[in-house]
């Protein structure tokens, strides 16, 4: 969770580094490790400020909602968002846009939250690869390159630097307020009395799109600029290294004089800038230089076992015809696509982004299955667990003295994991007795006037609970986490008492929350769409204001998981399809994230001189190797494994790097965990279950379990997955309430069916279930090896092979790692036409094509200093070994950058060319080629690791 005020910036320091430290911290509730009140973090040069008196709440108005109730004033004696100093604060935004419910918890937000009295503009914003800083005399952008690595190592960052300054001569604004917004862009807006200035900005944009009235187009660079290219309206310059493109309506002309630059707009208002790749890539920008972004929206789709999203912008052609664009792909996104990219890349902390020539691409996931519990199996003792379920359902107190939206929510959570489990084990009544729990503390909160209650604000549109804590109510942070809690735990009671959930009872205020934290709609006038959730970033924000030098945050990305499970399962469970597949959608899309920026688990984001497996918390700027109230490492890494829950399937996808993880935390704490050890043997048994189990063997129950774990479900969760082995995330079910597991050569396949009637579930591999209704149903068959499976992945099965030094593909994991030369393509374009190839070859391949499939490979390139590589594959398939190759697919060549150190070639380039088709392989031979389609020198590829993989589609 995310306790911003303790690092607020004003000033906006170009640099934040985060030294933590524990302190002596206020106590909220009882137990071992209580969230602090305030955070242990000392930030350089940057002022931790306390809060002051609360506001005087208006008189308050009940308003109904099925059963429940919720007010439209807070409670006496309470806040919402307020300033630093405690003033009360409302949106800063323009009359157009003053309706619209606001997108807290965002990029840009502080465009529209001004925490700070003394900065009505914004703080810096990480859209990437551009930044962004809103100052008086208009935008600045920068565009960092250069990780640093600051706070004891603890880390890494892309800090905001202006390269220039883009606005109007003259321009002096005393604010700047959001004037309109989309799905990941938004245009601020600058007035002076004489002038008015808007730019619209996003995440992938190059562009920076301008338009103003009053004043001349005017940049203003940071240093004197160099021009490498001067066409009159359509000027290249160079600063700090990052080349530039300034484009003026077509008969203007730019004018430089030292660091100013300006352009007469004459009867036009419109004006625009990039960043360019390379200064040869002027060309193609120019093409889309006025082609202006209007808007941004995606679209999800939840079919079978497949989740798509397609990424749109709307533009607006303000010369000539062309509605074309160019957008910079995050890796999470372009490693799912096989949309045609271009050779160009930028920098980002999030690793290279790759760039499209089009309007929109389309991502294609698998879809990470959400099940209510582990299946029954034969590594649980009945009476052991039955001993354990008890302690938590007769305790004195099974909220542990919970009195805020967070800790209650833990409580509600740590009740709804036993819920299931009783059940399955035949233990009805405290089964129920756990229902009624949750039901009566639920009903509580969600009827006004109680202990707890929520209270709606009108101007922020968003439903706050009451008590709040870490900045839930004056800085509208982390609904997404706290929320989760409640609508996981109402998901399990719909599960088993549908009427308690119907909207005439609870589940309308049950939807209250959802549409505060994830609103599915873009045209409800009482919250925003999709609160939290970024969509292009691919994960979701905690900040309600984003107001720190280092952009927005988020730590627990495994609370914001949990918001996604909990809407599969009360999707699921109330019949409501589309709220269940957006949960598919937003679990799917922030699982890669999650992979990729929290864990690196590609070891291809975080600077090699960042020396850290994972981060415990990621920034606009970064990532850092920390939490907000401890430096403790098992907090650290544990923070994005809990809650544990069966939506945390998602984390087996990458064995390896919950191996990496475990291994770094034991380093860095001195040896195994003793504080949330539980936590992380339940997220070790994702990987290797053999291991988590001797752990809690060895203490055999004498522990304490972290706060919203209890002993019950580390015992049923560790035991269940040693039975069944660890999630096989190679097989998905067409059910998202489904899952797989596989152990010595035999997998089990597990199902919920929420519905009326009984269904059968179709695996991924053939396997069917039949699973009647309302029930969890469990069959086991052949398969798997206890996988451990990568995009396309370390070889586990015949249709997987690595490259092997010597020209060979083999399915041998056990070969050493190796190099090989890919040979020059002699400065002559070989683009299409293998030239001197190195090959790699495997004969008498048997198998079938698996529908839907299509070869993939991943591969490790390197040019070295040499500029201008660009290393191709051909992939050919003989499908009877008769020397003739019945089927070839050629990909688009990968552009490589003239830095030492492997960069990343993947199936996500795009094929450029295919002959022939596929048919069944019969004693067939398959081939990889690769060789350099341009310049004039040799490269490197990695031979014999997890990145010198190809995947062809059979089975």
């Amino acid at each position: 969770m995310a306790l911003e005020s303790a690092l607020e910036t004003r000033s906006s320091p170009p640099m934040i580094e985060v030294l933590l430290v524990l302190t002596s911290l206020s106590r909220l509730v009882s137990g071992t490790r209580p969230r602090p009140a305030a955070a242990a973090l000392v930030a350089v040069a940057v002022a931790a400020v306390g809060l002051g008196p609360a506001a005087s709440p208006a008189a308050a108005a009940t308003i109904p909602a099925g059963a429940g109730s919720y007010t439209d004033a807070r409670p006496a004696g309470t806040s919402g968002p307020t300033t630093n100093t405690g003033a009360p604060v409302t949106p800063k935004l323009t009359t157009a846009a003053r309706s619209k419910p606001v997108p807290t918890n965002d990029w840009w937000t502080s465009l529209a939250f001004q925490r700070y009295g003394d900065n009505p503009y914004s703080t810096p914003m990480y859209g990437h690869p551009l930044t962004y800083q809103a100052k008086a005399s208009g935008l600045e952008v920068g565009y960092p390159t250069t990780p640093a690595v600051v706070g004891d190592g603890r880390q890494y960052e892309y800090a905001h630097k202006a390269d220039l300054t883009v606005g109007l001569s003259g321009l002096n604004s005393p604010d700047t307020k959001a004037d309109a917004w989309s799905d990941w862009t938004v245009t601020p807006y600058w007035a002076d009395g004489s002038r008015t200035f808007r730019a619209t900005i996003g995440h992938g944009m190059p562009f920076v799109y301008a338009k103003g009235s009053g004043g001349d187009a005017r940049v203003t660079t940071a240093s004197a600029p160099t021009v490498f290219s001067d066409q009159g309206n359509v000027l290249g310059i160079t600063v700090a290294g990052h080349h530039y493109a300034l484009f003026a309506p077509s008969g203007s002309d730019w004018n430089v004089s030292g660091t100013a630059i300006t352009a007469g707009l004459g009867s036009k208002d419109y004006f625009s800038l990039a960043v360019l790749p390379s200064t040869d890539a002027l060309a193609t920008y120019r093409k889309y230089a006025f082609s202006f972004v209007t808007g941004s929206q995606v679209a999800w789709q939840s079919t079978g076992s497949t989740v798509k999203a397609t990424y749109s912008l709307t533009t607006e052609a303000k010369e000539g015809t062309e509605r074309g664009t160019l957008q910079a792909l995050y890796r999470h996104q372009w490693l799912h696509t096989t949309d045609a990219l271009t050779p160009y890349t930028y920098v980002s902390p999030r690793g290279a982004m790759k760039v499209r020539e089009s309007a929109s691409f389309t991502t294609s996931q698998k879809n990470n299955g959400v099940v209510p519990a582990l299946p029954a199996s034969s590594g649980v003792d009945k009476a052991r667990l039955t001993g354990y379920l008890n302690e938590v359902a007769n305790a004195s107190d099974p909220f542990s003295g919970a009195t805020d939206t967070y800790w209650t929510g833990k409580a509600l959570g740590r009740l709804a994991q036993l819920v299931p489990v009783a059940d399955q084990i035949g233990q009805t009544a405290t089964r129920d007795k756990l229902l009624g729990l949750m039901k009566g503390r639920l009903q509580e909160w969600f009827t006004a006037g109680g202990a707890g209650e929520f209270s709606y604000d009108k101007d922020w549109k968003t439903l706050t609970g009451y008590p709040a804590s870490y900045g839930s109510d004056t800085e509208l942070n982390d609904h997404h986490f706290h929320y989760s809690y409640y609508v996981y735990a109402a998901a399990i009671i719909a599960q088993y008492d549908q009427a308690w959930a119907a909207d005439s009872a609870w589940g309308t205020m049950v939807k209250h929350l959802i549409r505060d934290t994830a609103n599915p709609s873009r045209t409800d006038s009482a919250y925003p769409f999709l609160r939290g959730f970024d969509v292009y970033a691919g994960h979701s924000w905690a900040s309600g204001h984003q107001g720190f030098a280092a952009g927005n945050n988020q730590e627990s990305s495994s609370e914001s998981i949990n918001l996604s499970a909990g809407l599969v399962l009360w999707g699921a469970a109330t019949g409501d399809n589309a709220l269940r597949d957006l949960g598919s959608y937003l679990l799917t899309t922030e699982s890669e994230a999650i992979t990729q920026y929290w864990f690196d688990a590609d070891q291809q984001v975080f600077p090699a001189s960042f020396g850290h497996d994972t981060v415990g918390m990621v920034w606009g700027s970064g990532g850092a190797y920390s939490t907000w109230w401890t430096a403790n490492p098992e907090e650290i890494h544990g923070i994005n494994v809990l809650p544990v829950t069966g939506g945390s399937l998602h984390l087996a996808r990458e064995k390896a790097a919950i191996k990496r993880n475990i291994a770094e935390m034991e380093r860095e704490n001195g040896g195994p965990a003793q504080e949330w050890r539980d936590i992380l043997w339940e997220f070790e048994s994702l990987s290797d279950p053999a291991s988590a189990k001797s752990k809690w063997d060895g203490v055999n129950g004498n522990y304490t379990p972290e706060q919203g774990e209890s002993k019950a479900h580390t015992y049923h969760w560790i035991n269940t997955l040693a039975a069944v082995g660890a999630p096989d995330m190679t097989v998905t079910g067409d059910l998202p309430t489904s899952a797989v597991f596989s152990k010595n050569g035999t997998r089990t396949y597990t199902a919920h069916n929420h519905g009326s009637t009984a269904r059968t579930v179709t695996f991924s591999d053939g396997k069917t279930l039949s699973v009647p209704a309302r029930s969890t149903a469990t069959s086991t068959g052949p398969g798997g090896s206890n996988p451990d499976p990568e995009e396309p992945g370390e070889p586990s099965t015949g249709n997987t092979f690595r490259l092997k030094s010597g020209g060979v593909l083999t399915t041998s994991t056990g070969d050493p790692a190796g190099t090989d030369t890919i040979a020059s393509a002699d400065g002559v374009n070989r683009d299409g036409t293998p030239y001197r190839p190195t090959v790699y070859e495997v004969k008498k391949v048997n198998g079938k094509v698996a529908s839907g499939a299509a070869t993939a490979f991943r591969l490790r390139v390197d040019a070295g200093t040499k500029v201008g590589l660009a290393p191709q594959v051909r992939v050919s398939y003989d499908l009877t070994g008769d020397g003739t190759f019945d089927r070839a697919e050629t990909f688009r060549y990968f552009a490589t950058d003239p830095v030492n150190g492997w960069e990343e070639y993947t199936q996500a380039s795009g094929v450029q060319a295919a002959t022939g088709s596929l048919g069944e392989l019969k004693n067939g031979t398959v081939r990889l080629e690769i060789w350099n389609a341009l310049g004039n020198g040799t490269s490197q590829v990695q031979t014999g690791t997890d990145a010198a993989v190809l995947r062809i589609p059979y089975a």
